[in-house]
This record gives C-alpha cells, sequence and structure tokens, in this order.
C-alpha cells in the first residue's frame, strides 16, 4: 500500500531569507527524504509560498524557480488568493507541514490553519504565535526564554542557520589576488535608487585612494545588470547628486565606471564564496549583514539620510502605509526620520550581539568619508582580523539546518518520513 500523499510548504519573503534560510532547508530535506520534483512519484512533494512583505521585491518565485526545488511555488501577489481558494492553485494533501521562514509569522497561522497543515516556525528573536505552533525551532535561548513556561515543551533551540554557511568557501573558486571590497547596494528598488550611486562613487574615491583596490557587487536574484544600470543614470533622480555617473558593461559580469573604475559582477546566487574572500564589505541594512557575519566578513552598514524621501522598505504596517500613493512622500518621510531617531542598533550581528561590532553610519553620510574610513579599515589588517573574530564569536556551531529538518520530518506522517540516499 502507498502512503498518503504529503506535503511540505516553506513559507517565505525576501532574497535574502530565500538563499540563506530556504534553499539550504530544502536541500537539506532532499538529502533525507525522497521529494517531488527531484524524485518523481515520491509520496512528498516540497512547495514554497512566499507571502506579502515590504521587504520583498516581487520577483523571489523566477529565483527560487531558477533552482528546481520545488513542485510548486506561489508568488507573493497570490498569497490572498491562495487563503482565499486553495484548489485554484491545484490539489493539496490532505497532510503536511507549514514552516515559517520569513516574513509576518501570523501569515503562516493562517496559511497551516486552511490547509489544515501541522506548523513549524523557525523564530531568529521571537515566536509570536506559539499557541499555534505544533513546534517552534529557536535560534537560540533568547528566543526560546521569551516564551511561557506553558509553550516551553514545543520549542526547540536549533541553533543559526547562517551558521551552517560552507566552510570551505573560501577555497571554492579563488578569486584572483587582490584587496577585494564587496558592495552591497541591495535587491529593492528603494535602496538601489540609492546604494548603487552612492556606492559606485564609493569605489571610484576609495580606488583613488588605494590604487591596488579590486571591487565585487554581488547581485541579488531579484536583480538584473539592467537595473543597475538604470539607477545609476537619468532614470533616477538620485543619480544626479553624486559624480559616478553610468557605468559600461564590458562583459557579461564585468562593469567600468567613467573614471575606470572595474566592478566584478557575481551573477550566481548566493554568492558565498566570492564574498568570503572578500577584506571588506560597504553594505546596506537588511539581511545580508546576516549572510555577511556568518561569513565572517568585515563590513560597514550605510544608512544615507539624506534621501528620506526614498528610504520607505520598513516593515509591517507602518511601511504599507508609508507606500499607499496618496501618503506615500509625506507619511514615508515621517516614518523614516521617527525609525532613524528610536532605531537602536540596525545591522544584524550587532543585533544579536547587543552592542556595536560593526560600524553603522547612519546620516547625510558622503561617499568621500565612507571611501577614506574603508581606506583606513583596510590599512589596518590587525583590526579588520579583530572584526572577523568577533563576527565568527556570533556564528555559533554548524547543524542548525539538519536540526531543523529533523523537526520537519518529525511532524509528518511516520511513513512519509522516508530515507535519501545522502542522510
Amino acid at each position: 500500500m502507498h502512503p498518503a500523499p504529503v506535503s511540505i510548504v516553506l513559507v517565505s519573503n525576501g532574497p535574502g531569507e530565500l538563499s540563506t534560510w530556504v534553499r539550504p532547508l530544502a536541500l537539506r530535506l532532499q538529502r533525507l527524504m525522497p521529494l517531488r520534483p527531484a524524485v518523481a512519484g515520491a509520496a512528498c512533494s516540497l512547495q514554497l509560498v512566499l507571502v506579502p512583505c515590504p521587504n520583498g521585491t516581487g520577483r523571489e518565485h523566477h529565483a527560487a524557480g531558477s533552482w528546481g526545488l520545488f513542485e510548486r511555488i506561489v508568488p507573493a501577489r497570490q498569497f490572498w488568493g491562495l487563503l482565499l481558494r486553495p484548489r485554484r492553485f491545484g490539489p493539496w494533501s490532505r497532510q503536511g507541514v507549514v514552516v515559517f521562514l520569513g516574513g509576518d509569522q501570523f501569515w503562516t497561522v493562517l496559511l497551516s490553519a486552511r490547509l489544515g497543515y501541522r506548523h513549524l516556525t523557525y523564530a531568529e528573536w521571537v515566536a509570536r504565535w506559539p499557541r499555534w505552533n505544533d513546534r517552534i525551532a529557536a535560534m537560540g535561548p533568547l528566543a526560546a526564554g521569551r516564551l511561557a513556561t506553558r509553550w516551553v515543551e514545543r520549542c526547540t533551540v536549533v541553533g543559526d542557520l547562517m551558521a551552517d554557511l560552507s566552510e570551505s568557501a573560501r577555497s571554492d573558486a579563488p578569486l584572483p589576488e587582490g584587496e577585494w571590497v564587496a558592495l552591497l547596494p541591495g535587491s529593492k528598488r528603494a535602496k538601489l535608487r540609492v546604494g548603487v550611486p552612492f556606492l559606485l562613487e564609493t569605489a571610484d574615491r576609495l580606488a583613488a585612494l588605494r590604487p591596488g583596490c579590486r571591487f565585487l557587487l554581488p547581485l541579488a536574484p531579484t536583480t538584473s545588470v539592467e537595473d543597475l544600470l538604470a539607477q545609476a543614470g537619468a532614470a533616477n533622480p538620485i543619480a544626479r547628486a553624486y559624480r559616478s555617473g553610468v557605468p559600461r558593461l564590458l562583459g557579461p559580469d564585468l562593469l567600468e565606471t567613467p573614471a575606470g573604475t572595474r566592478l566584478q559582477l557575481v551573477l550566481e546566487n548566493p554568492a558565498h564564496s566570492a564574498l568570503s574572500q572578500c577584506a571588506l564589505a560597504l553594505t546596506t541594512v537588511g539581511a545580508n549583514t546576516a549572510e555577511l557575519a556568518a561569513l565572517g566578513v568585515p563590513m560597514l552598514v550605510l544608512v544615507p539620510t539624506q534621501h528620506l524621501h526614498v528610504m520607505q522598505a520598513w516593515d509591517g504596517l507602518a511601511g504599507l502605509v508609508g507606500r499607499l500613493p496618496l501618503l506615500r512622500w509625506l507619511f514615508g518621510v515621517l516614518l523614516t526620520a521617527w525609525r532613524l531617531r528610536h532605531r537602536g542598533f540596525l545591522a544584524s550581528p550587532n543585533i544579536a550581539a547587543g552592542r556595536m561590532l560593526v560600524p553603522e553610519r547612519v546620516g547625510a553620510i558622503t561617499p568621500d568619508s565612507i571611501a577614506a574610513e574603508a581606506a583606513d579599515w583596510l590599512a589596518a589588517p590587525e583590526r579588520l582580523e579583530g572584526m572577523r573574530a568577533d563576527l565568527r564569536s556570533l556564528r555559533g556551531q554548524p547543524g542548525a539546518v539538519a536540526n531543523l529538518a529533523a523537526l520537519v520530518q518529525e511532524l509528518l506522517p511516520p511513513d512519509a518520513r522516508g530515507t535519501g540516499p545522502g542522510a
């Protein structure tokens, strides 16, 4: 007798969570058990549902689709339709597990209830809806300790999923020799509008200060080369405030600014191998700060507040209201100003440590000042090594992905917990 069909539904939001949480777990589950679509005819399938989120770009389903890991992918824009009429998206197994891996935790509460599936939340900092979770996978003692006593038995500390980023990444594909600096302008349009012209001019100025410097620009899975070039040109009014100009494309993965600074693009995702070899990263806030921290890459985190009117990429209801057509400009400016004034830490490693491990430069910063600071850091390798050691101390032991995958399996019916070849 064949086992009844079962579905594992991973739920997430933005490109950072997809590449550092969703993809590693999906690959691990495929090693542990036969899953469709990798194994045709398997009883259990792997699905991905993307949820509405200010941190999403709307293109995440294209990036995830290129991996070939999921039998079905529901884009974020179709999430409400999925809740109202799941059958419009094809048949669903009678049994399954919904796993929260990014976004608003309430969306997975609704989805698991609608599908009648069991529910597992990966809680990085807090599990907001423990009553409606069958199991809670806490990143660490902090998240576990925030649970009321009656929910503690549902919780297991699995560790930091970021800790499983490959230790061998540095040697997988060595970069050419040089002092490499990574530029991470973001993936959302609001961040790219500021980050691209700001970092292009910063690269020009840093290259003048340190002629041996080489620059790496990893493309987010939801961003194209055309997007980058557009944000450097006349289509972006913010670009007029900077001197870099529009780079020219020398090849499929190489840009050159009008000043002659060359930028090596990384088109594959995730870009862990290349990033791990960089001496320093200049980055916006977001999931990329956690990714860099897990790789042990020193960073300067940049938030140029002189462009408040386009910095509306905040989370939650306020972020959504700030993007309404009639209120967007005024409310977005007020919201961003308030958030920056009452911000606490912005970078993930600083939030995790509860102290300033990596510099956060928030204010009317300039490419000139950031290039000078970056040059100072690069000229002091012992300071960079100290920051790298601090970041590695946060990482914890690898094994979180395997621990989380084991919890997913525990929530499946016993006859669906097959063993794959790599288990």
